[in-house]
């Protein structure tokens, strides 16, 4: 079961729309739940120190620290320093990927065909997220990709398929440090991660109990 939040208290609830992006600061103490409102919907994520960008997400001390190459309830998000940054305080789901990546314009092109190389993607979305915090592509690291099902076969590979998250599946996290969050609303439609119709996500921010 979820945690015990009000919605009543809440400081910040936002649908986002399909394939939208978003970026938020987070004061440390503050709580983000993320719901996949319609199932099967995956949520890129980056985060950042909101008072020292070059410290960021890393998806290498992540998975070493915790020694699981995915995210779930208690995984600390560690940054290229190796402080924790968010918190995973619950998830519905069971894992998250960190090991997929973000789908970009070239990827398109080369995995699904050269007419797919203008479809909007991830990339394009957290660029438009970061451009006001003054972040750039420089600053693109490895991401977590919530609800997003990415098993590895016997042999290593990577494989992308359907989803595991149900309508309603939460993440829940909190701020470890002020934290800037940047999502891409994947607007993936030529692979399982979003059933091939991407839908909206909800939003939510508390404030330190």
């Amino acid at each position: 079961m979820t945690l015990t939040l009000d919605l009543n208290t809440a400081i910040y609830n936002q649908v986002l729309p399909a394939r939208a992006p978003w970026s938020h600061v987070l004061t440390k103490g503050q709580t983000l739940r993320i719901v996949d409102l319609g199932g099967n919907q995956a949520v890129d994520f980056l985060v950042y120190n909101a008072d020292d960008p070059t410290e960021r997400y890393s998806a290498t001390d992540t998975i070493v620290r915790q020694g699981n190459i995915f995210v779930t309830t208690g995984t600390q998000l560690l940054s290229n320093e190796g402080n924790p940054i968010m918190t995973v305080l619950h998830d519905s789901c069971g894992r998250h990927d960190t090991s997929g990546g973000a789908c970009s314009c070239e990827s398109n092109s080369v995995r699904f065909g050269l007419d797919k190389k203008y479809q909007h993607a991830c990339v394009e979305n957290f660029l438009a997220a970061l451009a006001p915090h003054g972040l750039g592509k420089r600053d693109l690291v490895s991401n977590i990709n919530f609800f997003m099902n990415v098993p590895v076969s016997d042999d290593g590979r990577l494989e992308i398929v359907d989803g595991i998250s149900d309508p309603g599946s939460v993440v829940e996290l909190r701020a470890e440090m002020n934290a800037l969050v940047a999502i891409s609303n994947c607007p993936q439609m030529n692979n399982p991660c979003n059933a091939y119709n991407p839908t909206p996500i909800q939003l939510i921010i508390w404030d330190a109990a």
